[in-house]
């Protein structure tokens, strides 16, 4: 069963946190994710969940972290700014395998930039903010209604991967109202936990160790140096440090298939359109109005880990056109796993591409 809401984006990314379980919300308020803070502050103690309001980015994201090693599905919302300021820890959580949600509502940048104008300029720092080899594993709502699913689905894939989450949204999709479908329950893919007599970093075929949760009777050494199977530091062993940061990549990057999340429109298309997050919705209505088979539409809702091989599914195309609120983040991805030509259109300043804009790029390939 399933009940129609009225709901702002921000708002239905907070409800699908809480459908999911989630019971932790450390965050601090920045423009144009609030709202997402504001809803968790009203409904976390209805559900018997924690809100607290952090002094700034470095601390919300640290609380995040401690609570997640608790047990406790955990999560936080920012935009750009304090994006920036999360990184530090945030390789901190990849280093441990901590499972967490962090919402990105961004917005045009660098530095201070346009707190209340739509951007996707944080697409790589996701992807390579921190530093070291990491690989992380993020997602992109085009919708009120996405917003509400990916949030779930992002905690269940930060749980099985034991890894931060992304949901990479844009002030577009986070502050735009639409009907959406609030269902009873949602999926919910619990840690697998740590198997009493293992090694708390040691990790079975598919790379990913089971869980021991503080509190649970587990003795466990948690450290952001490079550790041994035991947690214990061993920071000046290269053999250690590729065993345990291969591994880390590796269980993200070798499951990219599986949780490859995409759309396909006109898989005979000679010309495609890439796209995510709110342009997404201006290609829709380009394909609508221009109603030609030779234009296809490929639609990521997971961005990263970047599904390569969907690429290959459009074995007519000419070219690929990748709208973008940004420069090109993604769009010098997509180029990197294809012979196929992507000519980015690149959209700054606030404003998403119009379709009209698209149909004319489109019929130039025509």
């Amino acid at each position: 069963m399933t009940r129609l809401e009225f709901m702002q984006g921000n708002t239905a990314c907070a409800e699908g946190a809480l459908a999911a379980g989630c019971r932790f919300f450390g965050g601090y308020p920045i423009t144009p994710s609030t709202e997402i803070a504001e809803h968790m502050a009203r409904k976390m103690p209805k559900v018997g969940g924690v809100f607290i309001q952090m002094e700034d980015e470095l601390a919300s994201i640290a609380s995040v972290i401690g609570a997640s090693w608790t047990g406790v599905r955990s999560m936080t919302a920012t935009s750009g700014p304090g994006f920036s300021l999360m990184m530090e820890n945030l390789g901190y959580a990849v280093m441990t395998e901590t499972p967490c949600v962090v919402v990105d509502v961004q917005r045009g940048g660098p530095s201070t930039g346009q707190p209340t104008r739509a951007a996707q300029g944080d697409m790589m720092q996701c992807r390579f903010g921190s530093h070291g080899d990491i690989s992380v594993i993020a997602v992109s709502p085009a919708s009120v209604q996405e917003m509400y699913e990916l949030t779930a689905k992002a905690f269940n894939l930060a749980d099985r991967y034991r890894v931060p989450t992304f949901v990479m949204t844009d002030e577009i999709i986070g502050h735009m109202r639409e009907r959406i479908e609030i269902p009873d329950a949602v999926e919910i893919v619990p840690r697998r936990p740590l198997e009493k007599g293992s090694l708390p970093f040691a990790a079975g075929e598919d790379g990913v160790p089971g869980f021991p949760a503080f509190g649970q009777g587990y003795g466990v050494h948690v450290t952001g140096l490079t550790h041994d199977e035991r947690g214990y530091p061993s920071s000046t062993d290269p053999h250690v440090h590729e065993r345990l940061v291969s591994r880390l990549v590796n269980k993200v990057e070798g499951a990219r298939q599986e949780m490859a999340d995409f759309e396909v429109t006109n898989p005979d298309a000679e010309v495609v359109f890439i796209s995510y997050g709110a342009p997404a919705r201006a290609v829709a209505q380009a394909i609508h109005d221009m109603d030609d088979e030779r234009v296809g539409h490929l639609r990521l809702r997971v961005v990263w880990p970047f599904p390569d091989f969907a690429l290959a599914l459009f074995k007519s195309a000419r070219v690929f056109l990748m709208p973008e609120l940004n420069l090109g983040q993604m769009a010098r991805e997509a180029a990197g796993h294809t012979n196929v030509p992507v000519i980015s259109i690149p959209e700054i300043g606030g404003e998403l591409h119009t379709p009209d804009r698209l149909i004319a790029c489109a019929e130039g390939y025509l």
